[in-house]
């Protein structure tokens, strides 16, 4: 089975990648829809609000997930303390999403057949350490300006951009370099890009 682990920063194409492979036939595993859905979940909402009050929930009980980054994103002891306790509420979910994908993967390895793929794009793969989980790493990096300009056009100031690049910033380890690390600069025209997912696609044994 080919697992395959994205490393990247925020706005550096990691989901564009993503998608070049789930057009190969990979499956992907989007943490941060999962993390999303399991802000949904009644007992992850009543665990947020113990934990950052009354504040981060709307009229209608949902999470309100702009007040909540306000509280976890930033440069302070406290947003890293804070960011640490919602990490402890949220990844073991996710978590176990990512682990009932791999399972049914590998059940179907079992099956025979075409080998199966799998894409983990985790925003925090190497700080989380579910980078030993992977056969393979690609690493998506992306010219400074250019990833600054995507993030600007989902609306973020320079303040929540940098209060982001902080938080991926703690606990990050580079991939050490050998046969299993690829890298993939998606910073330009995305059917350069695609090319190169192509590439690696071929090279790890998809098809």
């Amino acid at each position: 089975m080919i697992i395959i682990g994205l490393v990247g920063r925020i706005g550096a194409g990691k989901s564009t990648v993503a998608q070049r492979f789930a057009e190969h036939g990979a499956t992907v595993v989007d943490a941060d829809r999962h993390a999303h859905e399991a802000l949904e979940e009644p007992q992850v909402i009543a665990e947020v609000a113990s934990r950052f009050g009354p504040g981060v929930i709307d009229s209608l009980g949902r999470v309100n997930r702009a007040a909540l980054a306000g509280i976890v994103f930033g440069t302070t002891a406290d947003h890293a303390a804070s960011l640490a306790a919602l990490e402890a509420i949220v990844h073991p979910r996710v978590r176990r999403r990512l682990e009932e994908v791999l399972a049914d993967a590998a059940a179907r390895n079992l099956s025979g057949g075409r080998k199966p793929a799998v894409v983990l794009d985790v925003p925090l793969l190497m700080q989380s350490g579910w980078d030993d989980l992977c056969t393979h790493l690609v690493v998506v990096e992306c010219e400074e300006s250019v990833r600054r300009m995507r993030l600007a056009g989902r609306g973020w100031s320079p303040d929540q951009i940098t209060a982001r690049d902080r938080a991926w910033e703690r606990g990050y380890r580079p991939p050490a370099a050998g046969p299993a690390m690829w890298c993939v600069d998606a910073s330009g025209n995305p059917a350069y890009t695609a090319d190169q997912v192509d590439r690696i696609w071929q090279a790890i044994g998809g098809h």
